[in-house]
């Protein structure tokens, strides 16, 4: 790994481009600290400072810990590139679900102009978040998420907006816009003369720029200052360091995990040339649907309870009830219920079965020991949906794991967010994807890549597809080591908890 790194800089055109993408990055991290104008900064720091040393999670926590630290610092990027990520979604949902917008996917320039709606989509959005925070900055006390922050401000003696008004609204949701936008063109940029996906790259970094504060939340909490005593058993951090090898293990081994199906192609004869007779692989994944259910599930449960805390201030029941929603087991089971319907849900519109088999038989394919036609998407089908069962269980366990720590431990959420969740899907995926773009320009140019000594070099490969059938099984039994391993991980973490 370490002669890739160094090969990686002996090639002119690849050195160029990491180092392209490593100044647009630097660039994006700038950009979030450079606050917005009109707000006292001091003020929500000191009020995320105070948030960050107690045990569970806010919608603000969350929002700060994908927007890179920006929303702490009130900067010109406080939105990120999640209003574009969003209409990203709702515009492939609706290619999926519109016959029109999927005939316009189909055709020339139609991904282009796809494309260009959601920009549109995506200013949109900006518009209607930045408008919601300049009046949350405007009036700190009437939102339920930035409970706490009135103290703060009486505490400081200042007011976290000096001077609220329209001006200073048209001022906040034009910064934040244009910082979004600005966001994007960057992402863009290094999607095409950089290394890695952009857009994912500027999410990861912001994620990974947050771990020097949870290290050092996680210090404070088993290691008090000023000669106290810790309130956490010490071996509960012995545990928490050996649960977090085996989350990122389980997590690499199910992104990568993928059923190979071997597909048979019939020989023709064209003029003098022999086409097909060969076997290839489809590669189903496990995780088909990556992050998007997870992302779903929480946009979803931040709605009950927002309207209830809202619209039912003096309810002692709807208190109750947000709360419940919020941390309890009415949320986990809400959660892990919408984790496995947003994951067939999304596999049901994105993965087409019926498409595929009628490919494979328009070019002379077959599934060894499948019938052409509607069987061969049948068998697809029931394949698929089994590997999805294993995917949502391994995607509900994840995001369930973040929150068990931060509750059950008292460990502080931003430190738990490193232990599963959406951050490390992402982290994970995107490591691993610009791994897989790096070494394959190290490839074609006859270099090593990063899994020099893990490729399987010169192994014959049966017409049944033996090799293809070793690969399915080894993939399934790290898949089920990697589940088993959360559980009994889970399950310590929260008898710890009991007994800490």
């Amino acid at each position: 790994m370490i002669s890739a790194f160094t090969n990686t800089f002996k090639i002119p055109e690849l050195r160029s481009r990491v180092m392209f993408t490593l100044v647009l990055l630097v660039i994006v991290r700038i950009g979030a600290a450079v606050s917005c104008p009109g707000i006292n900064v001091s003020v929500i720091q000191a009020w995320f400072a105070a948030q960050g040393n107690q045990a569970g999670g806010s919608l603000a926590a969350l929002l700060n810990i994908f927007s890179g630290g920006a929303l702490e610092n009130c900067a010109v990027f406080s939105l990120g590139v999640m209003p574009y990520i969003s209409a990203s979604i709702m515009l492939q949902l609706l290619t999926a679900v519109i016959p029109q917008l999927g005939k316009l996917a189909k055709e020339d320039g139609g991904r282009q102009k796809i494309m260009q709606y959601t920009r549109y989509a995506t200013i949109a959005l900006c518009i209607f978040q930045g408008y919601i925070i300049a009046g949350t900055f405007e009036n700190p006390g009437s939102n339920p998420f930035l409970s706490g922050i009135m103290d703060t401000i009486n505490k400081m003696g200042v007011p976290l907006v000096a001077e609220p008004g329209l001006a200073f609204r048209a001022m906040t949701v034009t910064t934040l816009t244009a910082g979004t936008m600005f966001l994007m063109w960057l992402g863009d940029k290094i999607t095409d003369r950089g290394v890695g996906n952009g857009m994912s790259l500027i999410i990861s970094v912001g994620i990974v720029a947050r771990l020097p504060s949870a290290l050092v939340q996680a210090w404070r909490t088993f290691v008090p200052s000023g000669g106290q005593s810790s309130q956490v058993n010490p071996m509960v951090l012995v545990l928490m360091i050996a649960f977090l090898f085996f989350v990122i293990a389980a997590v690499i081994c199910v992104t990568q995990a993928q059923r190979r199906i071997s597909v048979q192609y019939a020989k023709r004869v064209v003029g003098r040339k022999v086409y097909g007779g060969q076997t290839q692989y489809m590669p189903l994944k496990v995780n088909y649907a990556g992050v998007m259910p997870i992302i779903f599930a929480q946009a979803l449960l931040v709605f009950p309870s927002t309207i209830a805390t809202m619209a039912f201030k003096n309810s002692a029941t709807a208190q109750k009830v947000a709360a419940m929603l919020t941390a309890g087991w009415l949320h986990y089971a809400l959660y892990g219920a919408m984790i496995f319907f947003f994951s067939y849900f999304w596999v049901a519109t994105q993965f087409q079965p019926q498409q595929i088999a009628e490919d494979l038989k328009k070019y002379g394919g077959y599934v060894p020991g499948v019938r052409p036609g509607k069987p061969t998407a049948d068998f697809l089908d029931f394949t698929m949906t089994r590997l999805t069962f294993a995917g949502a269980v391994f995607l509900t366990i994840i995001a369930i794991l973040p929150q068990m720590l931060s509750h059950q431990l008292q460990v502080p959420y931003t430190t738990a967010q490193f232990f599963g969740g959406t951050s490390l899907l992402i982290i994970v995926g995107v490591i691993l994807d610009t791994m897989r773009q790096v070494e394959t320009h190290l490839i074609q140019r006859h270099y090593d890549g990063f899994l020099r000594k893990g490729r399987i070099r010169g192994r014959s490969v049966s017409p049944t597809g033996g090799q293809g059938e070793a690969v399915q099984e080894g993939a399934m039994l790290w898949l089920y080591v990697g589940i088993a391993a959360l559980l009994v991980a889970g399950l310590a973490v929260f008898l710890a908890g009991k007994f800490h």
